[in-house]
């Protein structure tokens, strides 16, 4: 077979599929090749009009196709079938050669993966991609880890299939081995916040504030044109003024309220905690979507009494929306300041240098959680690459004060209410811990001490301590070798 495709992909479930289409709308000769001929003959029937499409019926052909250094990007499920097609490609290709794996990994197994296959001479390429198959086949955010000098290769083709916001692609090279899968894990995890805040600020305008589902899909809309302009806020309003056609009545309410996940968010708070990173507005999302599915537990606290409910009268009921408007926005920032605050942990961690500025960037567009003030984000970055937090930037410092009453108020009223708010009570939370010039962790310290021996700090001099808790007078000894 003549070597005549500038990139390869093998995969072609919905992902995969779209994503060829993709390349081959912007010009690119595309090898496609699938383990079941089915999808790679269906593919080249129904689309080959859309490109130049080289259907590959064995991996040996597939990587005949490609021209040199080889591009084969790899589409199929994480995990084990990863990696049996990288056993099964790899002894196929030569030094210089790239596979690219675009599913949703784990960042620790690309690692693992780029590790070894560095090795051999091939650049291993984990590549976040977020905006599901329309974003795939229209232009996603994508987020490419890997090698400087794979990039310079692969990054133009893959600059030129993302979504585009001014003109700018979104999409950059993220940093080393599991970067870019690792900061696709965090857009993830934010996600997971983002909804949850979104479905919280639904259940209080519709609990507190008495609202059906289509005049709560009207004030999504209203607060789409402003501050909270997003691709969430905006599709939150469509699913609202939904009406299920088989029953006529709200969509929201013929649907089981027992949320689903495929697991990016569960993994981002597990990594979160092995690096120490506080991210607790995601955690919170996360342990809300495990909690709606649990209907036996649910059914055993169901009987139990809880807050009181109060009608509120029509411009009560108006001010709780603006309360929420704002509670909602204040909360949303937090959680996208712990995200950043990750990646920021993970790259000291593990030495990749991200600019966070270009992650805001690229998720202008085409992926789930694009928002108009991600651009703010990117500004912010911008004027300070050393920005610890976004609540260190002036303008996002000042709306989050602003928002101070409201915030409190929603929090308060919603348990009050009796209604359940983890993400918006975790994200206030998190300012008040990380904004308090005291915390009780000194009692926690020596809780610790005295059952564990684990030594403490003093606030007015150096070093480590021991109290001797069983001895009389209970002495302190210093434990680092100085003088107590």
């Amino acid at each position: 077979m003549e070597a005549s495709a500038q990139i390869g992909v093998t995969g072609l479930a919905v992902m995969g599929r779209n994503l060829a289409r993709n390349f081959a709308r912007n010009g690119y000769t595309v090898a496609v090749h699938n383990r079941s001929e089915g999808r790679t003959k269906s593919l080249v029937e129904e689309f080959g009009h859309e490109g130049a499409f080289v259907p590959a019926w064995s991996p040996q052909e597939l990587v005949a196709a490609l021209e040199r250094p080889r591009r084969l990007l790899i589409m199929v499920k994480a995990g084990r079938a990863t990696d049996e097609v990288i056993e099964e490609f790899a002894p196929l290709l030569e030094a210089g050669d790239m596979l690219i794996d675009g599913g949703n990994a784990h960042f620790a197994d690309t690692r693992r993966r780029e590790r070894a296959l560095r090795e051999r001479g091939i650049h291993f390429v984990g590549t976040g991609v977020s905006g599901g198959e329309e974003g795939a086949l229209h232009g996603p955010s994508v987020m490419p880890g890997g090698s400087a000098e794979s990039y310079a290769v692969l990054g133009p083709m893959l600059e030129r299939i993302s979504a585009h916001v001014d003109g700018d692609p979104c999409c950059t090279h993220i940093g080393t081995d599991g970067a870019g899968h690792f900061v696709k894990m965090v857009h993830n995890g934010i996600e997971y916040a983002d909804m949850q805040l979104i479905a919280e600020a639904y259940h209080l305008l519709r609990e507190v504030g008495g609202y059906a589902p289509a005049e709560i899909a009207e004030t999504f809309r209203r607060w789409n044109e402003g501050r909270l302009d997003s691709y969430l806020i905006e599709i939150t309003a469509e699913v609202l003024a939904h009406t299920d056609a088989a029953t006529g009545e709200p969509f929201v309410d013929v649907v089981q309220d027992a949320a689903e996940q495929k697991g990016t968010g569960r993994w981002t708070v597990q990594t979160a905690l092995d690096l120490g990173s506080p991210v607790t507005a995601i955690a919170q999302a996360t342990f809300a979507r495990v909690a709606s599915a649990r209907a036996e537990l649910r059914a055993a606290y169901r009987p139990l009494p809880g807050g009181g409910r109060q009608e509120l009268r029509p411009h009560e009921a108006e001010r709780f929306t603006r309360d929420v408007e704002q509670a909602l926005y204040a909360s949303k920032v937090i959680a996208y300041d712990q995200g950043w605050t990750m990646i920021r942990d993970a790259a000291a961690e593990y030495g990749w240098d991200i600019d966070l500025g270009a992650v805001a960037r690229i998720w202008r567009g085409g992926c789930i959680i694009r928002a108009a003030f991600l651009d703010r984000i990117r500004a912010a970055h911008a004027a300070n690459p050393d920005l610890v937090s976004l609540l260190a930037e002036e303008e996002f410092a000042a709306e989050v004060s602003d928002a101070q009453a409201a915030w409190r108020t929603v929090v308060a009223g919603a348990a009050q209410h009796g209604i359940p708010v983890p993400a918006f009570s975790a994200a206030l939370a998190s300012y008040d811990t990380l904004r308090s010039p005291h915390l009780p962790a000194a009692l926690i310290q020596g809780q610790r001490d005295f059952f564990g021996a684990h030594t403490y700090r003093r606030t007015d001099r150096p070093g480590s301590f021991h109290t001797l808790w069983a001895e009389p007078g209970r002495p302190e000894v210093r434990t680092d070798g100085g003088t107590a």
